[in-house]
């Protein structure tokens, strides 16, 4: 396909989405990262000026992928997904710690964080093993193939320590639901998650009591409307139990006291009022802050460069994953707004055009696509305005990070060039 031939056909909905968003998220950097002293936003010594020079990377980065074959990306994407993880094991040996996380490469001129690599070759290695024609995700063996391309860099995440970008990893699941995986997988997940969360708010014996009622409640039930297996009924209420008693034993030994200490905060499970206001200053203290922040905006925000809490420094990391509290004081209700439904609209259009493909890589790919980046979108927003505890990625497109903005560009732009050689239009 010729240059224009691409460029006639690229869905410049989405472009212009992505565009819009990159230049709404480097204004906001600029906002919380510009001193008085600054002469020109080219100065690549600012962390603004980085973003910019990123930015440009980025397109360039955009015109290669447009003009690769469109087959490219499908017949190397098991190779991708190799280098991917030899890069993650590089760092057990050759990586450099930021932040308490052994993350990242120095390659002098910026850091290089693999997991970002990772995520776009996971994609395409997911996409390309469950379009293979002789994949039945209905099967066992490809259901255990399918989760270990998810779980095998995840695992390798954690360790850094990295368990929020480890926790990205998991969003493919939704790929393979898409393509047939059966429902009861995600209502035994989703049950496991319940069951955790109850088990730390109240505890095993509150929840044995709480579902010892539910039984006895069905079985009153079971005469007048339906009939219940009464062996599979307590296998699964014993499973469940079993699980809740191992529930602490795993916080305890298995999670770091940071984290504790954020679920604590999350869920309230300190009941000391002193001791968890300590932890809200000390662990909560961003997202506090965070919060302080937004709620300062009002409704259309105090303006561009005049946050005093961004001015103030009162924020930590107000340019990497809190960049949205900085559009919620200077932009207001209006600014956030904005900014979620510029979101909603490309994950809409992402949707759209992953429905309309006719090639079974391109559609899963871009599910892909949609499941990370709404994960991210989702966490971190949610993390921001304190509804879900602090996890620590960046806003896609938006957060300061050159390693983020390049590798959430090429996963976005692989699928638009997948979507110009679809077979059909249909909008």
């Amino acid at each position: 396909m010729s240059g224009k031939s691409v460029l006639r056909r690229i869905d410049w909905l989405s472009v212009v989405l992505y565009l819009s968003l990159v230049i709404i998220g480097w204004s906001n950097i600029y906002s919380t990262t510009f001193t008085e002293a600054d002469e020109s936003i080219f100065n690549f010594s600012t962390l603004h000026g980085k973003q910019l020079f990123f930015i440009g990377v980025s397109l360039v980065a955009v015109l290669i992928i447009m003009a690769l074959e469109v087959n490219f990306y499908e017949r190397f994407s098991s190779v991708f997904y190799l280098l991917s993880i030899a890069s993650l094991l590089g760092l057990f040996i050759f990586g450099k710690t930021i932040a308490g996380a052994t993350s990242w490469y120095d390659l002098g001129f910026f850091n290089l964080q693999p997991s970002e690599i990772a995520k776009v070759a996971t994609a395409l290695a997911l996409a390309k093993y469950l379009s293979d024609i002789q994949t039945d995700i209905k099967r066992g063996k490809d259901q255990l193939i399918a989760l270990f391309i998810i779980v095998l860099p995840a695992l390798l995440i954690i360790p850094q320590p990295d368990p929020g970008s480890a926790l990205v990893f998991f969003a493919l699941t939704f790929v393979v639901f898409r393509e047939g995986l059966p429902l009861y997988y995600l209502a035994i997940g989703l049950t496991l998650i319940f069951v955790f969360i109850i088990t730390l708010m109240f505890g095993t014996i509150w929840l044995t009591i709480g579902l010892a009622l539910l039984i006895v409640l069905l079985f009153a039930l079971k005469r007048k409307t339906f009939k219940i297996p009464i062996l599979p009924l307590t296998v699964t209420a014993v499973a469940v139990v079993l699980f809740s008693l191992s529930v602490n034993f795993v916080f305890n030994t298995f999670f770091e006291q940071r984290h504790r200490d954020r679920f604590s905060l999350w869920l309230r499970l300190e009941k000391d009022p002193k001791k968890l206001e300590q932890i809200r200053k000390t662990i909560g203290y961003n997202t506090y802050q965070s919060e302080k922040a937004i709620e300062s905006g009002g409704f259309f925000g105090k303006g561009y460069l005049e946050g005093t809490r961004t001015k103030g420094d009162f924020v930590p990391e107000q340019h990497t994953d809190y960049i949205f509290s900085t559009v919620g004081e200077e932009w207001g209700f209006v600014g956030t707004a904005t900014v979620v439904l510029l979101f909603t609209l490309l994950f809409l259009r992402l949707v759209s055009l992953a429905e309309r493909q006719k090639n079974d890589f391109a559609r899963m790919y871009g599910y892909g696509v949609i499941s990370i980046l709404f994960i991210h979108y989702f966490i971190n927003i949610g993390m921001v305005i304190g509804v879900l505890p602090t996890i620590g990625i960046p806003l896609p497109f938006f957060s300061y990070g050159g390693s983020g903005l390049l590798f959430f560009t090429i996963l976005l732009f692989i699928f638009l060039r997948l979507d110009t050689n679809r077979l059909k239009d249909s909008f």
